[in-house]
């Protein structure tokens, strides 16, 4: 397929709030700050959704002790069916990045106006939708076998073939200048509901592994990760139970181990570890057509 960047014309449009007051309750969820910017954002593939059920998570940098490390992203089962995915993001202000967790819930909140690709454009979601029970895919944005993947639509009108240029990983000066709209705001206080046992898992795994590191890789992680393969052909394994007994047949297809450990009990934040609105860092992707090259 051709490594065109996309750029998202869907909620591309952020709606710019000059009062200081509402936009400091988008700074109330900061987990970690660093006095040094995150790298932009790496130009990657989407591997295929593996199968009906399954919503992409785009990839972010964390931070660690040894400084940022790519996080690749991962297709995850919801938690519960009927919830979207509002990317983390990096925000700089007062001198410092914050990072911003993300969180499951019914809407999308903001993140940062980072375009993250894949249908994450720096506002809103336009890489599926749900549809009762059922999780509808874009397949103009997403990459989906649609002999495995059999609940799609295509929608080009949010799609623009052009290869997007800005490559900005954080909100704030010198990155990317959005502020939330109204929608997002809205988002931001219904109920949510931590990343899952299988985001924190892949996390921490990353962080155990060196060549993720931007010292390492200097800002250009590797294409190809053994452990990325791993996590998207075994999905969002810890599920909450809704999901798990929504998409039971899949999970019996798939043979996939399952946590016994309640997904949504308190942890601690360790290093690079994933929280509620208030975990350690994460990082962002990038544009392009389905199984094109995209940042994130």
């Amino acid at each position: 397929m051709k490594a065109i960047g996309k750029l998202c014309l869907a909620g591309l449009f952020i709606t710019f709030l000059t009062s200081t007051t509402t936009y400091a309750q988008v700074s109330l969820s900061v987990g970690i700050s660093v006095h040094t910017a995150p790298p932009p954002l790496p130009v990657y593939t989407q591997p295929p959704c593996p199968a009906d059920g399954y919503i992409w998570t785009p990839g972010y940098w964390a931070y660690g002790p040894n400084g940022y490390y790519w996080v690749p992203g991962v297709w995850v089962r919801p938690p519960q069916v009927g919830f979207l995915w509002t990317p983390a993001y990096w925000g700089f202000e007062g001198g410092v990045y914050g990072f911003h967790a993300g969180y499951w819930g019914p809407h999308i909140g903001f993140y940062g106006g980072i375009n993250y690709g894949y249908g994450y454009c720096g506002s809103g979601y336009v890489g599926g939708r749900w549809s009762g029970g059922t999780f509808q895919y874009n397949s103009a944005v997403n990459n989906v076998n649609t002999t495995i993947v059999h609940n799609t639509y295509i929608n080009n009108t949010v799609v623009n073939n052009t290869r997007v240029t800005n490559r900005s990983s954080f909100n704030g000066a010198g990155g990317v200048n959005a502020r939330p709209n109204q929608q997002e705001l809205s988002a931001m206080r219904e109920h949510h509901q931590q990343a899952t046992a299988m985001q924190t898992n892949h996390e921490q795994m990353m962080s155990r592994d060196r060549n993720q590191l931007a010292a390492v890789n200097h800002g250009r992680p590797a294409a190809y990760n053994p452990a990325m393969q791993h996590f998207n052909n075994n999905g969002a394994i810890h599920a909450g139970p809704s999901v798990q007994q929504a998409h039971r047949p899949i999970a019996m297809q798939q043979n996939v181990h399952r946590d016994s450990r309640p997904v949504f009990q308190d942890r601690p934040h360790g290093n690079g570890g994933f929280g509620g609105r208030e975990g350690m860092p994460r990082g962002g992707h990038a544009e392009g057509r389905p199984g094109g090259h995209r940042r994130g």
